[in-house]
């Protein structure tokens, strides 16, 4: 008697508790990751808040060096919006929580919003 391989006996019903079972292919479906919304947070010019407390904004809460944040500073007083960066909602609602709070600890106006992207 010639011995068949494992897999040949189990389909010839050779092997006891598998027997009649067959081969069977195996497919792995790749998960399709999306890319998270993007938002973003800008500042609004007003007429009360220090351009020197903007640029302290900038610097502390979403880390932009002196001539960044003197750019973006005078952007929104020129133009009356500015953007400080593009975040994910989380981030994004964080930062324009703590930026919110900041001024109104200091008394000042200054608004800061998220839009979608």
């Amino acid at each position: 008697m010639i011995a068949l391989p494992i897999f040949m006996q189990r389909e010839k019903g050779g092997d006891g508790d598998n027997a009649g079972r067959g081969t069977s292919v195996i497919t792995r479906t790749k998960p399709k990751t999306k890319r998270p919304n993007l938002y973003r947070v800008l500042l609004l010019n007003d007429d009360y808040t220090p351009m020197e407390f903007v640029i302290h904004i900038l610097e502390r809460f979403f880390q932009k060096d002196r001539e960044a944040a003197t750019r973006i500073m005078l952007h929104v007083h020129n133009h009356g919006v500015g953007e400080c960066g593009i975040f994910t909602y989380e981030v994004a609602e964080t930062k324009v929580s703590q930026v919110m709070d900041f001024a109104r600890q200091h008394q000042h106006p200054l608004q800061c919003v998220m839009e979608k992207k």
